[in-house]
């Protein structure tokens, strides 16, 4: 038996990268998930976002866990697109009992950026489509009455403003993390009277195609001041996607039921310094 068993898990951002490992890591314990992400680009990003091959390889990755999964493109920032694919889901699988708001976009190493436009879109997504996912999500959780875990995804710098360029990809990630802090807080005082907890996760670089790409690599490499600021405590240059899920599989679990509002650092040691 899975710790999650029984349990239905909305998960944006779904088709590779984090969101897959998550979807994976929870099936594993015996979750439904309910699979959602854009598969297409938006201009400001300039590496390639996922593709409709990446979320039928993570479908086929659950379905070979004997879980159900319910598998849909959709874009975070259009709650209407949203609403419809949870409520399909919903009718199929049963209530949400898990939300991990996962999704989200990096704009650095942009050639000639609209800086107005690349601020505007990483807020939308990184922010926006946090919000939007919760309040699409939370709907059935509360109408069942039996609580429910949320775990929203931020970043080391979304406690520290480390990295910071006085650009609207940097100064845009950085406040659209800090945000997502502050959506955890308050969603934690209006959702704990139907026992659903809510905490944010904030890992340092992770070893995803979000980062791990020839754009964000030259990036670094034309600023190694930001590199060395980026630079993790323990001798790691980055954590593993599953590093991140084995805590967000822990935070969802009865094992932390009265773990809640909580900014809890997969780091290696980022935050320390």
């Amino acid at each position: 038996m899975g710790k999650l068993d029984g349990k239905v898990a909305l998960i944006t951002g779904a088709a590779r990268g984090q969101g897959r490992s998550h979807a994976i890591r929870l099936a594993e314990e015996g979750a439904d998930i309910i699979a959602v992400d854009i598969c297409k680009q938006i201009d400001s990003v300039p590496y390639p976002l996922s593709s409709p091959a990446d979320l039928a390889q993570t479908v086929k990755e659950i379905e070979a866990l004997d879980r159900r999964i319910v598998a849909k493109q959709g874009d975070v920032r259009d709650i209407g697109a949203l609403t419809e694919i949870v409520d399909g889901a919903v009718a199929e699988l049963g209530p949400v009992d898990i939300i991990l708001g996962n999704a989200g976009i990096i704009q650095h190493g942009a050639e000639r950026p609209d800086e107005v436009q690349t601020f505007r879109d990483v807020l939308e997504v990184n922010l926006f489509g946090v919000w939007n996912t919760v309040q699409v999500g939370v709907r059935s959780m509360i109408e069942a009455g039996r609580g429910g875990a949320i775990v929203l995804t931020s970043s080391t710098q979304g406690l520290s403003g480390a990295g910071g360029t006085g650009t609207g990809a940097g100064d845009g990630y950085v406040a659209a993390k800090h945000g997502v802090v502050g959506l955890m807080r308050t969603f934690t005082n209006w959702l704990a009277p139907h026992s659903i907890r809510v905490n944010t996760v904030h890992p340092t670089g992770v070893h995803t195609d979000m980062v791990v790409n020839p754009v964000f690599e030259k990036f670094l490499g034309d600023n190694p001041h930001l590199g060395a600021a980026l630079q993790n405590l323990l001798p790691v240059p980055m954590i593993e996607p599953i590093d991140v899920s084995n805590a967000i599989a822990w935070l969802v679990s009865d094992d932390a039921r009265y773990v809640t509002g909580v900014t809890l650092p997969v780091d290696a040691g980022f935050m320390a310094k």
